[in-house]
């Protein structure tokens, strides 16, 4: 039976998170130290009072909420509103459930209090680490969408004006020559790059995952370098080969180095999918009398399938996103989108990038999703996971 918690713990807890969402305000404000004590006594002192003096969960958790948010709204603003509705909520919910002990409600009830810490203090760790990784990439969206040619937000976006919100940026890159130059030679280069690296990187994972062939593991170890050496010498190895085969410049050196670039990840996903494959299969196809290219098509490719395409996604990723080698390895012919995002950076600064990078961001979440979809179908199909 879960046990309600004492004050004395629940509090300092609560406080601690209170300070942590002080110092994000404060920090917005310019006063990060007051946002943080602030945060930490506000927080602290409601823990108190909903769980000594007014223990009626559903009033507090709404006076939480739109407390927080009348407070948001009177320091910042429709924004600070919103974010204030947010944090309410947050802590309104949070209070009761370190209170009324519902944080043990999922662990096992023989877990002592020094686990349960490591248990919950692991995914504050994670989420941290999340936190710090994403949020660069969020602010980003919202600048996109800018009225203004500013890489900033407005006193309009903050007010959530809809006078300080444009689509213009958008437009710009949709219409303008250069940036749909850029786009299509990316659409061109990677698609090409993305089919030889998986035809290369599945074909070495087959054969590197058979224990007859010698040397696996300098062989594996040199196909999977461009992943590990710094792609500046990379990007400067390849000009100088390319320049001696009269490849430097071309639309297929950009190809074959971004496919060169690619069929590392190609390699790790299909021979991570090759461990739980069972060799028998390919062995009963050669007994029924199919050949080495029916046995792969028929027998092997479809359960393979999924890391091949898992490979192939994180290729095309590679290539589309890839801007340092193609600076060596290219030419004005062939400036692909990452290199005029560059190139706008560096010489108009251009708010156009903004828009192009939420586009970025967006393909790159669709193609991650897929992936992770085709990662639960492989687990299926092998039997480690339920269906």
């Amino acid at each position: 039976m879960i046990q309600p918690k004492p004050v004395s713990f629940v509090a300092p807890v609560v406080g601690a998170a209170g300070a942590f969402a002080g110092l994000l305000v404060g920090t917005a404000q310019g006063v990060p130290l007051l946002g943080v004590v602030a945060g930490a006594a506000l927080t602290a002192a409601l823990a108190f009072l909903w769980l000594e003096v007014f223990r009626k969960e559903r009033i507090a958790r709404w006076i939480t909420f739109l407390g927080f948010g009348v407070a948001g709204f009177a320091i910042g603003g429709l924004m600070g509103g919103v974010i204030g509705l947010a944090f309410g909520w947050l802590f309104g919910w949070f209070i009761f459930w370190l209170g009324e002990g519902r944080y043990r409600a999922k662990l096992p009830p023989y877990t002592t209090p020094l686990q349960v810490f490591y248990h919950f203090l692991f995914r504050v760790i994670c989420g941290l680490i999340f936190f710090f990784l994403i949020t660069p990439i969020v602010v980003v969206m919202p600048l996109s969408f800018n009225a203004e040619d500013f890489f900033t937000f407005t006193p309009e976006m903050l007010r959530l004006d809809p006078a300080g919100y444009s689509l213009k940026h958008y437009r710009d890159f949709f219409t303008n020559d250069d940036w749909q130059q850029a786009m299509w030679n990316s659409i061109s280069i990677a698609p090409v790059a993305t089919l030889l690296s998986v035809s290369f990187g599945t074909l070495a994972a087959i054969g590197l995952s058979s224990e007859h062939v010698p040397f696996r593991r300098p062989i594996m170890a040199i196909l999977i370098s461009p992943m590990i050496v710094p792609l500046i010498i990379s990007a400067a190895g390849m000009y100088f080969f390319y320049s001696r085969l009269g490849l430097q410049g071309t639309y297929w050196g950009v190809v074959l180095a971004h496919a060169a670039l690619g069929i590392p990840f190609v390699i790790i996903t299909v021979t991570a999918t090759l461990v739980g494959f069972d060799r028998s299969l390919t062995r009963a196809a050669a007994n029924m009398g199919a050949n080495p290219v029916t046995t792969f098509f028929r027998v092997q490719m479809p359960l393979i399938l999924p890391g091949v395409i898992s490979g192939g996604l994180f290729a095309f990723i590679t290539s589309f996103d890839e801007v340092v080698v193609v600076l060596f390895v290219g030419s004005a012919g062939q400036k692909t989108l990452p290199w005029q995002m560059f190139t706008g950076l560096r010489e108009q600064i251009s708010p156009t990038i903004l828009a192009v990078a939420t586009i970025l961001v967006t393909i790159s979440i669709l193609l991650l999703t897929t992936v992770e979809l085709l990662r639960r179908r492989s687990e299926r199909l092998r039997g480690m996971s339920p269906g």
